[in-house]
């Protein structure tokens, strides 16, 4: 039984974490915190929680004792924040998993460009987060920097193709549409009901911070220097993301070499759903579940191959993650807390 703790348990992502590790058979949670709650009940906050979780919730101005009371803590904090929180348990034997930003990027310089804040842990011991993708580097790591929604869902799509040498990398495209709810909890004007009803907008575009964390992992897999347009959407749900991932394909590449591409790097895989070619995930397929949904086609015409990646942006795009690298680090089986089906409709 591992002791875990959740930093920042009142936002999106850390409410969901709570969900999942509540049927977690390897994993008690022993603190919860909330600047902006300190002193309440996570239940009065989360009403759903009532009588499942009847904790109060702390600040981490209490960071070193949280630390010492735990095997795992979970950071589910804006960028920013959660190098405070590895700094200051550095000298502790406890292990880090960081939903936010702060740990994904193995060059800082990258992370203080896009993210216009001065990395302070430069040279922390991490590792990125993406379960199926880095495993056994995850394994050992001290600190583990949780993959981002949207990247999660762009990266397993692209992987495999990059791997196998199978696109040119230079003509990636990304268009990806997500649910609200990876905006966060905080009320925002673009994000009241009446805004964000019956509309559908792009934003971000040509500025994206999970833009370099995409090309990281690519470049990481390809072996090249990789840049990519990725333009994100919003749309009036309040989870899900659908990515649409377009790529040239280099001269002789058969649609049998993709379909092999993808099921040599998946087939084993529980939590990535291959559907196959010519199929068409959906976001209300994998809702409230770990899973990746995951489809192709071949454009003959253009000579471009179209990959279709749906995941539940708060699941395998946040607390699900969190969760599986929790198992892998652990040493326990990845489906533990996670092997649930969908919600539906």
């Amino acid at each position: 039984m591992k002791k875990v703790s959740v930093i920042g348990a009142t936002g999106y992502a850390g409410a969901e974490l709570l969900r999942l590790l509540y049927n977690h058979p390897e994993a008690k949670v022993v603190n919860i915190t909330s600047e902006s709650h300190a002193g309440e009940l996570i239940s009065d906050v989360y009403p759903h929680f009532k009588g499942i979780y009847d904790m109060t919730l702390i600040s981490m101005k209490e960071i070193k004792k949280i630390g010492e009371e735990s095997d795992f803590v979970f950071v589910c904090l804006p960028h920013g924040h959660a190098m405070k929180v590895g700094k200051a348990l550095m000298d502790l034997p406890v292990r880090i998993i960081d939903l936010g930003a702060d740990y994904r990027f193995a060059d800082t310089d990258v992370y203080e460009a896009w993210y216009k804040v001065e990395h302070t842990h430069k040279d922390a011991e991490r590792v990125y987060g993406l379960a199926e993708l880095y495993r056994d580097q995850i394994k050992s790591a001290k600190i583990i920097g949780n993959a981002g929604c949207y990247t999660t869902a762009s990266i397993l799509a692209l992987a495999p193709l990059a791997q196998k040498h199978l696109i040119d990398m230079s003509t990636i495209i990304v268009d990806a549409k997500s649910g609200v709810s990876g905006a966060g909890r905080g009320a925002k004007l673009p994000n009241h009901f009446p805004e964000l009803y019956d509309s559908f907008k792009a934003y971000g575009v040509a500025t994206h911070r999970h833009t370099p964390e995409i090309e990281q992992a690519l470049s990481d897999f390809s072996g090249e220097n990789v840049v990519i347009n990725f333009t994100p959407h919003l749309v009036p749900m309040s989870r899900g993301i659908l990515s649409t991932c377009y790529a040239t394909l280099k001269d002789g590449v058969t649609a049998e070499m993709v379909d092999e591409a993808f099921a040599s790097a998946y087939d084993k895989e529980f939590f990535v759903r291959l559907l196959g070619r010519n199929t068409y995930p959906a976001t209300k397929n994998v809702r409230g579940s770990n899973l990746c949904e995951l489809g192709w086609h071949i454009d003959n015409r253009t000579n471009r191959v179209i990959v279709l990646s749906a995941i539940d942006n708060l699941v395998k795009g946040a607390a699900g993650q969190a969760v599986q690298n929790f198992n892998i680090a652990s040493g326990f089986d990845e489906k533990l807390g996670l092997d649930m089906v969908p919600v539906y409709p």
